[in-house]
């Protein structure tokens, strides 16, 4: 491989796992070939209330030589760390406070957080300024608790029909955050989606610290391998190179209940497809 590839780590995240315990889908991707994961907090997958499922998981790591890049902070209608309800919206913060704990635990470095609520459609008007300041002042707590705990607190750029689905509402809440533990996680996927996937990893780019990687058509966010959609990879990775980006890719493929040994092997053809690419840019403009 080449030696930019080998500065952006290739994993996955058990996401595609999510319906299976951590503990049964940890043995799969190993055997698959890869050792860098994100750790998806599904309940069912793995249980972030509970220590002792966490210790398990963390022992099992360890063990099978599987090594934790980041974990994915819950999201679900009930958190809304923007909530105008200050009840809800502590609960929010202490459900985020608990994943951190398990990401410490499982020894991430990073946890990823959509920065506002799953909701279908965006706040009136009226509220949207309030709902900003409430996500500010929770996301300075999260990324103080995620300080003491030697973590970064990473934000994904949400679905654009979403609240915070807009570039300009991330770099608001980037500079409203007084941690400097803070950066960005970009999602490809939603990116792509936005219908100007260039603009968005340009905005980003001085806080990003690495990709969910997923293609799409263009019309769904479908968590497909990257070259089954309309993404043109050879353009984002170029842009990428030419902003110095680092970090780790994280495949987030849809599992849709296929065999896992299926899905290892689509996550391994994606990694390769990646690398060639990278290869074939090292090659022509070595920067």
């Amino acid at each position: 491989t080449s030696t930019v590839m080998s500065a952006w780590p290739c994993g996955i995240s058990t996401g595609c796992f999510y319906r299976t315990d951590i503990l049964d889908a940890l043995p799969a991707v190993r055997d698959g070939r890869f050792n860098l994961i994100e750790v998806c907090s599904f309940p069912a997958h793995l249980d972030y209330h509970d220590p002792g499922h966490v210790k398990e998981a963390a022992e099992l790591m360890r063990q099978l030589g599987v090594e934790a890049n980041s974990f994915h902070a819950p999201f679900a209608d009930s958190i809304d760390i923007a909530s105008l309800d200050p009840s809800h919206r502590q609960h929010s913060v202490r459900e985020v406070f608990a994943a951190c704990d398990a990401a410490h635990a499982l020894g991430a470095h990073y946890v990823v957080l959509h920065p506002g609520p799953e909701k279908e459609g965006k706040p009136r008007p009226e509220e949207w300024y309030h709902r900003m300041v409430c996500a500010t002042a929770s996301l300075n707590e999260v990324a103080r608790h995620c300080r003491g705990l030697e973590l970064i607190l990473l934000l994904e750029n949400m679905l654009p029909h979403l609240m915070f689905g807009h570039t300009s509402d991330m770099l608001y809440l980037l500079g409203a955050i007084r941690e400097t533990n803070v950066g960005t996680c970009l999602d490809t996927g939603h990116a792509f989606l936005s219908g100007d996937l260039r603009t968005v990893v340009h905005k980003l780019s001085g806080h990003l610290r690495m990709l969910h990687v997923n293609d799409n058509l263009g019309d769904s966010d479908g968590h497909l391998a990257p070259g089954e959609g309309a993404i043109d990879w050879i353009s984002l990775i170029r842009q990428l190179r030419q902003w110095r980006f680092q970090g780790p890719l994280i495949l987030e493929l849809a599992g849709s209940g296929e065999d896992p040994a299926v899905i290892m092997e689509k996550a391994r053809n994606s990694r390769t497809y990646l690398g060639e690419i990278i290869a074939k840019l090292d090659l022509t403009d070595p920067g």
